[in-house]
């Protein structure tokens, strides 16, 4: 299967997370409870994908998900690689695209623009904490790496209150002594880094 790059460093590493996470999913997991509270793994893999259509039609005015991300059913259609790799390939193409040096770029997430730098790592955070639900779901290792860690946060602290509020985070957890960045990122998104 040949991956298609966005030349996002950050985007490309965090769809490899999320492309390598869904693929450790053994084929009795999909009903396995997630750290998305009330979410199974089935349900996480719907919403990561919709929100990948969902940042791709945005910047490209192409259709986005046929269904609502955040009301996923668990219920798969087709063989999950394949509607991931789509899924994949078109976000990936949509930031390949994108004039880096623009003022903004249209998003699916508050403010719905943002600098390109901004827009291609908040749809890395999307790809990259769910990599992360998905492996600690399905006893694997924790995909994120304190490379990948440190700009998904600094992204993270210019949008997540908002989403917060909205119920897409859970509150975020108080920083503890010795947290390395993985598990900076992983707190402030409501998440315990414990699970890893």
């Amino acid at each position: 299967m040949n991956d298609i790059k966005s030349g996002w460093d950050v985007l490309d590493a965090a769809h490899q997370a999320l492309r390598t996470a869904a693929g450790d999913i053994p084929r009795d997991g999909w009903g396995l409870p997630t750290p998305c509270a009330n979410w199974s793994v089935a349900q996480v893999f719907q919403h990561a994908v919709g929100d990948q259509l969902g940042f791709a039609s945005a910047l490209t005015g192409e259709p986005g998900p046929a269904y609502n991300p955040f009301e996923p059913t668990g219920e798969l259609d087709g063989d999950p690689m394949e509607v991931l790799q789509d899924a994949l390939s078109r976000s990936a193409r949509a930031w390949a695209d994108v004039d880096r040096e623009a003022a903004e770029v249209p998003t699916p997430v508050p403010p719905h623009k943002m600098s390109p730098w901004s827009g291609s790592t908040a749809c890395a955070l999307d790809a990259g904490v769910h990599a992360w639900d998905l492996a600690i779901a399905t006893g694997r290792p924790s995909p994120l790496t304190p490379e990948l860690a440190r700009p998904l946060l600094k992204v993270a602290r210019e949008i997540v209150e908002p989403l917060r509020a909205w119920g897409a985070y859970a509150p975020a957890l108080e920083p503890q002594e010795g947290d390395d960045d993985v598990a900076a990122l992983l707190r402030y998104l409501g998440r315990d880094p414990r699970h890893a």
